[in-house]
């Protein structure tokens, strides 16, 4: 008697085909879903900082892999791309950044990043956080001076590189210095306070601060957004 054979019709041959294995930027998202896990954010106790930097430093940076997150715009500073929301305890980030251009200064609503150099180089400089009465939007005396922010630290981070930032370091301002090229990084936001509550911008010449209500996103999960 001949032996019985299993035929695997074709559209499932096509389906076992087309499902793609993770590639190690999609373990890192991953990885860096699990190390949040139920906790609150980085102001928590239960979170290890220094876990989440080796996460974002051990991953090797791969075009490949992160490309399809990378919208940019040349009309922009740069562009906010989400990549995953972390069980609801952060925001990860692509963003794209323009030649020649950055973001304004800023701070990051009580929240705490973790940023990843992924192509390119990015320069940061970073403020002392302006004093509570001159940096209101409306002067509380018509008679004082406004005093130019200063500048406490600037350094260039390089492809793979990392870098933390929270408020009770400063503020700053990141820009790609590179006239042509776009530069691209990977962003960490724990608790996602910015997308739900906005965050401040600060004019360098006064330090006087202005409050951006929301910011979007300009592509989330690979898909560009409508305007």
């Amino acid at each position: 008697m001949a032996a019985a054979t299993t035929t695997v019709p074709l559209c499932l041959k096509a389906t076992f085909k087309e499902t793609p294995s993770l590639n190690n930027f999609d373990k890192l998202v991953q990885a860096l879903k699990d190390a949040l896990g139920p906790s609150s954010g980085l102001t928590s106790d239960d979170v290890d900082v220094e876990h989440l930097t080796r996460l974002m430093q051990d991953y090797q940076s791969d075009e490949v892999e992160w490309s399809r997150f990378a919208f940019g715009d040349a009309s922009r500073g740069y562009t906010r791309n989400l990549v995953d929301e972390g069980n609801g305890k952060s925001n990860l980030l692509v963003l794209v950044w323009s030649p020649g251009k950055g973001s304004p200064i800023h701070d990051h609503g009580n929240a705490h990043c973790l940023m990843k150099i992924l192509q390119g180089n990015l320069t940061e400089t970073r403020y002392a956080f302006p004093d509570s009465t001159s940096s209101s939007s409306s002067s509380s005396s018509p008679s004082s001076e406004p005093e130019r922010m200063q500048v406490i630290a600037e350094k260039v981070y390089r492809e793979n590189e990392v870098a933390y930032m929270a408020d009770e370091l400063g503020v700053h301002r990141v820009w790609n210095q590179d006239p042509d090229n776009f530069a691209v990084s990977l962003h960490l936001y724990t608790p996602p306070n910015v997308a739900k509550g906005g965050c401040h911008i600060f004019n360098p010449e006064t330090g006087k601060k202005s409050h951006v209500p929301k910011c979007g996103y300009y592509s989330a999960y690979g898909k560009r957004l409508k305007e």
